[in-house]
């Protein structure tokens, strides 16, 4: 009896902690899309999203990859979908994207609330092809994220010329009488931002003005699709020989590098097979030789844990029939060769062709763009206390910076510490002292004291 009692007022509190949790989470979500049912019939998905608002879904149980997707898409009015998707992180931190096919609870382990994040799965080669301007705007802001965040890099120039299009999209024409340098340091766009970088895209801010929001996103989209590594989906794997390579997905084959050189280029229509076991994957590549005939080339490579080799063989899947194929592999196709083994995997969702052929309207023809995270103003912290230090320095007859080694970045003049300053303080004064004593009927009886504290700003 007493066993029943526990066990039966055990599951009542823990459904009443679950329904908790799932109050306590949803509140805390920006959106929050809930579902019929009791906790027990329940699970919610907590997902990100590209402009930094978090969803919270409610949904049965056993719910699809597929029904999650399809409520957030729905929420977003996204029409060109397919080129999107659910991410989220296994506990070996191996990112994956999520099977619409598959059950939620079978692929995200670690919940209740699975944590998710809607990304950008595949980089359209060309962006004059989405029909959206929601699209092209999700399109920017992961682009600003990946350059952000370093993983895309960018010269100088194009690091700039991009960041004046994204304030031109958010803020709209540059007016100096209502925006100065100021305001360009509280937006971050790439790692290591300088005051050099900061003047040079007020500049080019100012050189993008009468352009409206949509017509600056494509301008930016345009620029960032000449980029080396744009749409390059990069896996970190290791050949026969040990040494380390990055395989890069993109939309005409698998790229190659070894450390930051790109060293070769296979093809979709080149490679003929490929598969994995384990942590081993293998590509089969067909290439002519000299004479003209083709000669097969098999390339192996290893991965530290079989999940990750297995998202790496499915990301290369995905991508070679979304940009390579009219429609999506059939189980029973001819051409299921180039996908057969050891796994039932298909991609299935739209190609890039059936995608931009299309012509599906949404639901408004309109969207809201929410404003970037601000930071502080460069001047509250370095520009103010700069601003101080130079006028001081000035006084002292001192510059304020000199050039590095390499003639480009400034280094501000270490100063002494104050306990430093005070001896020498109190030394002067007391030889100051003395002198004036033994001066005390010379005509210039300052000029002493006057060195000695000239000295001491010398010093300090």
């Amino acid at each position: 009896m007493l066993s029943f009692l526990r066990r039966t007022l055990g599951r009542r509190s823990m459904r009443k902690h679950a329904e908790k949790s799932r109050l306590r989470e949803a509140q805390r979500a920006t959106t929050h899309i809930p579902a019929a049912g009791d906790a027990k019939s329940i699970i919610t998905c907590r997902v990100s999203l590209l402009d930094g608002t978090d969803v919270s879904v409610e949904l049965p149980k056993k719910a699809k990859g597929e029904e999650l997707f399809e409520q957030i898409m729905y929420h977003l009015d996204i029409v060109e979908k397919d080129y999107f998707g659910l991410r989220f992180m296994d506990a070996a931190q191996v990112p994956h994207w999520l099977d619409v096919t598959k059950s939620i609870k079978k692929q995200v382990k670690i919940g209740p609330p699975y944590c998710l994040h809607m990304r950008v799965k595949f980089y359209s080669s060309e962006p004059n092809n989405l029909h959206e301007e929601l699209t092209r705007y999700l399109f920017v802001l992961q682009l600003k994220q990946d350059v952000l965040s370093g993983k895309l890099e960018c010269p100088f120039d194009t690091a700039v010329q991009l960041a004046a299009f994204s304030l031109q999209a958010e803020l709209g024409d540059c007016d100096p009488l209502e925006h100065n340098l100021d305001l360009v340091s509280e937006f971050r766009f790439i790692p290591e931002q300088t005051e050099e970088m900061e003047l040079a895209i007020y500049n080019a801010w100012k050189d993008c003005r009468g352009q409206m929001p949509a017509q600056a996103e494509i301008n930016y989209l345009n620029k960032a699709k000449w980029l080396e590594m744009y749409g390059v989906d990069m896996h970190m794997v290791k050949a026969r020989d040990g040494n380390e390579y990055s395989l890069g997905l993109t939309p005409t084959g698998v790229l190659v590098f070894e450390g930051q050189t790109k060293i070769g280029l296979f093809f979709w229509p080149k490679i003929t097979r490929l598969d994995f076991k384990k942590s081993k994957l293998t590509l089969v590549v067909v290439e002519d030789d000299d004479q003209g005939k083709e000669q097969e080339h098999t390339f192996v490579f290893r991965m530290d844990h079989p999940k990750a080799c297995k998202h790496l063989w499915k990301c290369a899947v995905e991508h070679h029939t979304f940009f390579r194929l009219r429609g999506p592999v059939q189980k029973n196709s001819a051409r299921s060769g180039f996908i057969r083994m050891g796994s039932r995997f298909r991609y299935s969702g739209k190609t890039e062709y059936q995608t931009t052929k299309a012509s599906k309207a949404r639901r408004s023809a309109s969207f809201e763009r929410r404003p970037s995270r601000r930071y502080s103003r460069r001047t509250l912290q370095n520009r103010g206390d700069d601003t101080h230090l130079s006028h001081t320095l000035h006084l002292r007859g001192e510059k304020k910076c000199s050039l590095n080694s390499s003639g480009s970045s400034p280094v501000v003049t270490p100063l002494r510490p104050p306990e430093d300053i005070k001896s020498n303080i109190l030394k002067a004064q007391a030889e100051a002292a003395a002198l004036k004593v033994g001066n005390r009927n010379h005509r210039f009886e300052g000029k002493g004291t006057g060195r000695y504290i000239h000295t001491l700003l010398a010093l300090t």
